[in-house]
This record gives structure tokens, C-alpha cells and sequence, in this order.
């Protein structure tokens, strides 16, 4: 198999068959094998009965369906699992990314680029989602050092091996290129063209980005710090001891100098042992994770899927 498309799906009933016929399209003009893996990952409307007639008439296509909806990665994580072409394309179930660019990804590809990641230079989408992404993406190129416009971009083309390294869970699949940067991997930036929603709802939700945020703490601990977490909390452990000896050296001094007694400067003489302690716990983090982070980051199954339909 040459290339394996990855498609997650929630409630995208009127969109999934326009979106295979334009993937057959384009492939049509190519003399390479492919497949379409679709992800449904727990819709409610009619998404799966369109998925079904796509399949029982087309041997190329594939379908994973989740019990339930357990987001984006998940999705990508059975996608990533059950592809089997060399090359893995990633585009979302919206019609919004345009099939039609194919062939520019997998030029890159055999360029010797190991991850395209596209860049949605004209995104179609309402001003708070456009500011809030574009805030987003400056955040964590300044983060993590990579120079991307559009970390989140889900139209991706990536060689085989990279795809299925990637640990993906939570809310990680914003990373992606965080993630495959930090093991090394050759990446570009592809402008592609984003086209307007034609069915269906958004599934954006503010509280998309609090998740985020909270996953952009993990990358930057993953990528920044992996193979050596003591730098990390061995630092933030510095800080607070050099805090809580600076506060029991000034009662001690206080006590020495001017003869303040103890009893009145109790409460700062506890908090300077409390952040004395707490450095060191840090500390003692820093080494127990030493030589289990990095080694033990490995999610489980964060899906459980409900039947796969495949020949």
C-alpha cells in the first residue's frame, strides 16, 4: 500500500462521501495504491450508514467505530494502527482541506521531508477561533523553538515509521510536530488552502483551549525536558530552597542582630521550612524521574473500538 488517508469523523453525515469521492479523484490521476481509513469516532447522526454504503461498494475503503466519542487523538492513535500504507495523509472530515493538494504533500514527502505539516494561510473560521489559533500557534513556537504558523493544521502527510512512533493521547495531536521534532524527524511547512464548511456543525469549543494549554505544559516537560527531568525540577527545587533559606536566614539573623525572639517570627520560620521541604521533595522527584520519564511514557488504549470493517 502506497498511502493510507486517516480520517477522523463526529457527526459528519453530509460530508463523508463528498469528501471519498474528491480523495478518489485526485488519487485517480496518480498510479499509486491507496486507502481510506475512517475513524468514526462516536457519532450520532447518520455518519456510520454513510460509511457502511461507502464501503460495501468501494474495496479501498476502511472503517474503525468507537464506542463512544473520545476525541481527536484517539482517532489518529487507530488510524495511525490500522494504516498500512508507506506514506499516512491526515486531513479532517469537514471538506474544509482540499484533497486536490495531495500531490504537493507527497512531492515533500519524496523530497525527504518525514512530516508535511500544512499551514492554513487563509483559514475559513469565525474571528474567536481565528485569534484564539493564532495566539495559540506564536505560544508555542516561542515554547518549543519551532518556527510553524499552524501547529494544529489537521492536514498532514507523514512517512510510515513517524506516524507510528508518535505517542498520541489527550490532546497531544496539537503537537504533533512538537512531538516529531523532538525525535529528530525532517519536517516542513506547506501552505494549503482551507475551504469553508459546506455541512454540518463546528466542533470547536473554548474549552478546547484550557485542554490545550494544560497538554502544552506535557510537550514542553516531553520536549524540553525528557531525557533529563532533574534539570527541570532540580531547578524550580533551587528556587524554592534558595527561597526557604533566604526566609529562615533573615528570622535567624533577625534573632542575632536586633534579638527578635523566635515566638515572633514563627509563622515565617514555618513557611521557610515548609519550601525548605518542598525542595527537596523536588528534588527527589527530579531523580526518581531521571530514570523512569522518557522510558515509561507510553499511553494505553484511550479508545475502545466497536467493530472494524475491513477486507
Amino acid at each position: 500500500m502506497d498511502v493510507s488517508f486517516v480520517v477522523p469523523l463526529f457527526n459528519e453525515e453530509g460530508n463523508v462521501r463528498l469528501l471519498y469521492q474528491e480523495i478518489r479523484e485526485v488519487m485517480g490521476g496518480l498510479s499509486l495504491q491507496y486507502e481510506v481509513i475512517f475513524v468514526d469516532d462516536g457519532s450520532t447522526d447518520g455518519t456510520y450508514e454513510e460509511l457502511k454504503r461507502l464501503f460495501e461498494h468501494n474495496d479501498n475503503v476502511r472503517i474503525v467505530k468507537f464506542r463512544r466519542n473520545f476525541k481527536k487523538a484517539a482517532a489518529y492513535s487507530a488510524g495511525f494502527r490500522y494504516a498500512k500504507g508507506e506514506v499516512i495523509i491526515t486531513l479532517d472530515g469537514d471538506l474544509q482541506d482540499d484533497p486536490a493538494q495531495v500531490p504537493l504533500f507527497l512531492e515533500k514527502i519524496e523530497q525527504g521531508y518525514e512530516l508535511v505539516s500544512g499551514w492554513r494561510y487563509n483559514r475559513q473560521a469565525s474571528l474567536e477561533k481565528t485569534v484564539a489559533s493564532r495566539i495559540f500557534n506564536k505560544v508555542v513556537a516561542r515554547l518549543t523553538g519551532i518556527e510553524l504558523h499552524d501547529f494544529n493544521c489537521p492536514y498532514k502527510a507523514y512517512r510510515r515509521e513517524v506516524a507510528q512512533d508518535l505517542k498520541i493521547y489527550g490532546e497531544l495531536h496539537r503537537y504533533i510536530p512538537v512531538l516529531a521534532h523532538k525525535k529528530g524527524y525532517k519536517i516542513v511547512e506547506l501552505r494549503v488552502v482551507n475551504r469553508p464548511r459546506r455541512s454540518g456543525e463546528s466542533k470547536y469549543g473554548i474549552e478546547r483551549w484550557w485542554r490545550g494549554l494544560l497538554d502544552a505544559m506535557t510537550v514542553l516537560l516531553i520536549s524540553k525536558y525528557g531525557e533529563r527531568p532533574l534539570h527541570f525540577f532540580g531547578s524550580a527545587g533551587l528556587i524554592l530552597f534558595l527561597a526557604g533559606f533566604g526566609i529562615d536566614a533573615f528570622v535567624v539573623l533577625r534573632k542575632l542582630l536586633i534579638g527578635v525572639p523566635f515566638a515572633h517570627s514563627m509563622g515565617l520560620l514555618t513557611l521557610g521550612i515548609i519550601i525548605l521541604g518542598a525542595s527537596f521533595n523536588l528534588f527527589a522527584v527530579g531523580l526518581i524521574l531521571e530514570f523512569v520519564l522518557g522510558r515509561m511514557i507510553s499511553p494505553r488504549e484511550q479508545y475502545e473500538v466497536e467493530c472494524l470493517l475491513e477486507r
